[in-house]
C-alpha cells in the first residue's frame, strides 16, 4: 500500500469513529427540510372567489426561483462559549436560531441554509423592512457583550461576508447589526465590534467628516430614520446610533453633539 493510500484510509477511519455530538437534532433538520421541500413541490390550489369558481386545471408558472437574502445581521451570542450556543440553537424550547456562528478560534458553524428562514432577528424594524427574519441572514460571534472580538473570529467573519455579499449581491449599507434594528432591546454586537474594519471592506457604512458642514436645522430625527433607525423610539435610535459609529461617547438620551450630527448627516448623504 503506498504512503498516500495510507493516509486517506486513515483520515477515512478517523471520520467513521469521530463522535457526531448533534446527530439527533440533524436528523430532525433534515426531516424538517424534507417537509418543507414536499410543501414547495405542492400545487397552489385555485381560490373560489364568491360565485366565481377556480378552473379545472391549473397554469404554473416557469418562471421562477428561490429568494434571496438582502440583509445580513450581526450579532453576538452573550453566552460563554460556543459550545454553548450550538446547543443553544439545537434545542426547540428556545425558539431561536441562527444561519451561522463563528467561534472565539474562526471556526464557522453553517447551521442553516441561508434560504431558509432563521429565528434570530425577533421584533425588529430596519428602514421599511418589518419583518428583518424573512429577508436577512443571521450570524452570531461568539462573545459574551463584555471583551473584544477576537482577530481570527473577524477574519473568519470578513471571509464569510465577502462570500455573501458576492453570492446574494448584498449592498453594503445593509450590512447591520441586531442593536441597529432592535434599539433598546438589543445592544449587539457591543461596542468592542470593529465596524470601521467591515465598512473598509465594503460590508457596512462609515462616515468622513472632514468635508461636512452641517445645514441649518438639520433634523436628526429624519435623518436617523433616512439611515434606516426606527425612530418611533428616538431615544432608543440615538443611543442605538452612538453604540455603533461613537463607542467612547456613554452619554445617554437623545441630545446629539456637534460631532455626532456630522456622522450622522455623512451617513444620511450615504443613504439617499
Amino acid at each position: 500500500m503506498s504512503t498516500r493510500n495510507g493516509i486517506i484510509l486513515a483520515l477515512l477511519a478517523l471520520c467513521s469513529c469521530a463522535p457526531q455530538p448533534y446527530k439527533a437534532t440533524n436528523k430532525v433538520y433534515r426531516q424538517q427540510a424534507k417537509s418543507l421541500a414536499r410543501g414547495l413541490q405542492d400545487q397552489p390550489i385555485g381560490l373560489p372567489v364568491d360565485s366565481v369558481q377556480p378552473t379545472a386545471w391549473w397554469a404554473g408558472t416557469v418562471n421562477f426561483n428561490l429568494r434571496k437574502p438582502n440583509f445580513v445581521i450581526i450579532h453576538h451570542t452573550a453566552q460563554n462559549s460556543c459550545e454553548q450556543t450550538l446547543k443553544t440553537f439545537t434545542m426547540t424550547r428556545t425558539q431561536v436560531s441562527a444561519h451561522y456562528v463563528i467561534c472565539r478560534d474562526g471556526v464557522v458553524h453553517h447551521m442553516l441554509n441561508d434560504y431558509l428562514r432563521a429565528w434570530h432577528g425577533g421584533a425588529a424594524k430596519w428602514g421599511n423592512v418589518t419583518d428583518i427574519n424573512s429577508t436577512s441572514i443571521g450570524i452570531e460571534l461568539d462573545n459574551n457583550g463584555t471583551e473584544p472580538f477576537a482577530p481570527m473570529q473577524v477574519r473568519s467573519l470578513l471571509v464569510l461576508l465577502d462570500t455573501l455579499k458576492h453570492r446574494y449581491n448584498i449592498p453594503a449599507a445593509n450590512f447591520i447589526g441586531h442593536g441597529d434594528i432592535a434599539p433598546r432591546r438589543k445592544v449587539d454586537p457591543s461596542v468592542y465590534f470593529p465596524w470601521q474594519q467591515l465598512a473598509e471592506k465594503g460590508f457596512g457604512l462609515w462616515f468622513d467628516t472632514s468635508a461636512v458642514s452641517l445645514p441649518a436645522n438639520f433634523d436628526t430625527k429624519m435623518a436617523l430614520r433616512i439611515v434606516g433607525y426606527n425612530v418611533q423610539d428616538s431615544t432608543g435610535a440615538v443611543e442605538a446610533f452612538r453604540r455603533k459609529f461613537n463607542p467612547a461617547d456613554s452619554t445617554k438620551g437623545a441630545a446629539m453633539s456637534e460631532g455626532e450630527q456630522k456622522i450622522l448627516y455623512s451617513l444620511m448623504k450615504q443613504s439617499q
